[in-house]
């Protein structure tokens, strides 16, 4: 006998103009799962119906909660109380700061964490632990409401606010939700598990974890892994079909560490395009459909792509994409526009136009640099860097200093199995000669944001505080021209570099990295030099100096021909009486 089926959760709603809090669902069916346990729709309505009456009566809300359910419960809350929810990227004191100098007088936060400090506002607990079931009714929200403000990532710049209104962030994950069945080939996202890596305040993870489960019919995962052993654990704990929410750095980390991992039937990737290569591996390892989302905070997420199919994206439902002279010689701009966006939006992206739906992502249009008069994009560079085996992160960064006349890029690598020697010749089988960098820089890590996102200030932040290292080796490498002048007449039928020459070109090394020509002063002495190997046209050489360690006025060097140490000295500065 066919069994009845549970009834469907009720929307309260009175106008057209509302929407519901959550889609049409089983209400006992998992809207989250928490340590391998699910939380129904059921619970979460009632959760939602208790907090409500306990908020201020007037707001917005900040909701700094890192459990995802807590997050829903609030977001929820303060939708049916009528608040809006400022999403800050952080709890970071200076965040929240900036948030009480320009929230207002009634700002308040909702947080789970008992030992977070919120000067400057009033501050509420929410259980991140559900209580007992009830039958509320589904809330029905003005779609016009001020929902939520996102701040933008600050990977161009400074993060700013975007208000989101109720009914674009429904919009937003309807044209998700048929994107993702037409992939999965499935009838809707009933019974699919969400686990993400993503922060749920930031633009992605709000969409494709908390909204996706809440507005498209799926289920999130609670917690927020990080770790790899920590994401396999999370994806144990769940039933299938399941799917992985994450970004490209987490996703090369998770396939570098070895563990062994669950199988997912769906990888959502966002926030940096990925490399095909890093696509196919994470199929393979994960046996799951890879899909690449591409958005803004301030559009949503407008495009996918296959990315093991296809380089090209193609936008969501209605959504259409057009070019727009730039503003005086500024570049072109690319404008989206239909479907849930509520105005056309300018992205921050150059973009190949193959017609009104599909086009090829080139790299963000203020990362376009010029060397020597050729022309690439900082994202095109980290796409090269970051696509050599044995590189498990780096990125490109443009100093200010000029040498030559000429900006020299420099690279920062997390590769512990490579030399710089090894990463300047991968890239010079990559990029133009005028890209491939003077300088690689070794480093444990850098300082990402949890989505994975390396912010402009951050990188420059950081690579000055690496260059400013005293203690910092450093390795540049140098091609010997065939038919360099210093070869006549210098053993002819043999031709050799002399050692003067060679002098001179770890000289002109050290007036390229100011640390170092500071510490040797403006009229260096060499020390020490012992000449080891022949070196000869076309030779390929690599000069790496390292500051003594005390003494902080000597620089030693060693100058390796074709990987053979062909001289090794040091250079010292003249004494002060002297």
């Amino acid at each position: 006998m066919k069994q009845p089926q549970a009834a469907r959760v009720t929307t309260d709603t009175s106008s057209s103009a509302f929407l519901p809090l959550l889609a049409d669902r089983d209400p006992d069916a998992p809207l989250a799962w928490r340590a391998g346990q699910p939380v129904s729709a059921r619970q979460f309505l009632a959760d939602v119906a208790r907090l409500a009456p306990v908020l201020p009566d007037e707001g917005p809300a900040v909701n700094l909660c890192l459990d995802r359910y807590a997050f829903a419960v609030s977001l929820g809350a303060a939708l049916v109380r009528g608040h809006a929810s400022l999403l800050p990227p952080d709890a970071r004191p200076d965040t929240l700061a900036r948030l009480t100098e320009t929230g207002g007088p009634h700002l308040f936060a909702l947080t789970d964490d008992t030992k977070l400090d919120t000067p400057g506002m009033r501050c509420l607990q929410v259980e991140a632990v559900p209580g007992p079931a009830g039958d509320a009714p589904v809330p029905g929200i003005d779609g016009a409401r001020h929902a939520a403000s996102l701040l933008t990532s600050g990977s161009t710049g400074v993060p700013q606010p975007h208000a989101k209104a109720w009914r674009t962030l429904v919009g937003d994950v309807e044209v998700a939700v048929e994107r993702l069945c037409r992939v999965l080939q499935r009838p809707t996202l009933e019974g699919l598990t969400l686990v993400a890596t993503v922060p749920v305040q930031h633009s992605y993870g709000l969409e494709s974890s908390v909204l996706l489960a809440m507005l498209g019919g799926a289920a999130f995962e609670t917690g927020r892994p990080f770790f790899p052993a920590d994401v396999a654990k999370a994806l144990a704990s769940v039933p299938r079909p399941r799917a992985l929410v994450t970004t490209p750095f987490h996703l090369k980390t998770l396939l570098l560490s070895g563990i062994e991992l669950p199988p997912v039937d769906l990888i959502l990737s966002a926030t940096a395009p990925l490399s095909p290569q890093l696509a196919a591996q994470a199929e393979q390892a994960l046996d799951g459909v890879l899909l690449e989302i591409y958005g803004s905070t301030e559009s949503g997420q407008v495009a996918t792509r296959r990315t093991t199919d296809s380089e090209i994206w193609e936008t969501f439902g209605e959504i259409r994409v057009h070019a727009e002279p730039g503003e005086g010689d500024g570049p072109e701009r690319f404008i989206f526009s239909g479907d849930f966006i509520p105005e056309p939006t300018p992205m921050a992206d150059v973009l190949e136009l193959l017609d009104a739906r599909r086009f090829r992502l080139f790299g963000r249009a203020n990362d376009l640099i010029h060397v020597a008069g050729r022309r690439s994009s900082l994202a095109h560079l980290n796409y090269h860097l970051n696509s050599i085996a044995g590189v498990e992160d780096g990125a490109f960064w443009l100093p200010d200093e000029v040498a030559d006349g000429v900006v020299r890029p420099v690279a920062f690598v997390v590769a512990p199995t490579l030399s710089a020697t090894d990463i300047i010749a991968a890239l010079r089988q990559r990029l133009e000669p005028v890209f491939v960098p003077r300088r690689v820089v070794q480093v444990k890590a850098f300082p990402r944001e949890g989505t994975g996102k390396l912010t402009v200030r951050a990188l420059r932040e950081f690579a000055l505080a690496q260059l400013a290292d005293d203690q910092t080796p450093v390795q540049m490498a140098h091609t010997v021209p065939v038919d360099h002048p210093a070869f006549a007449g210098h053993f002819p039928g043999q031709p050799l570099v002399p050692g003067a020459l060679l002098l001179a070109e770890v000289m002109e090394v050290v007036r390229r990295v100011p640390a170092l020509s500071a510490r040797l002063g403006p009229s260096p002495t060499l020390a020490a030099a012992k000449f080891l190997a022949p070196v000869r046209p076309g030779s390929t050489l690599s000069i790496e100096l390292q500051p003594e360690a005390g003494t902080g006025r000597g620089v030693r060097f060693d100058v390796r021909c074709d990987g053979v140490l062909a001289v090794s000295g040091r250079w010292t500065a003249v004494p002060e009486s002297a």
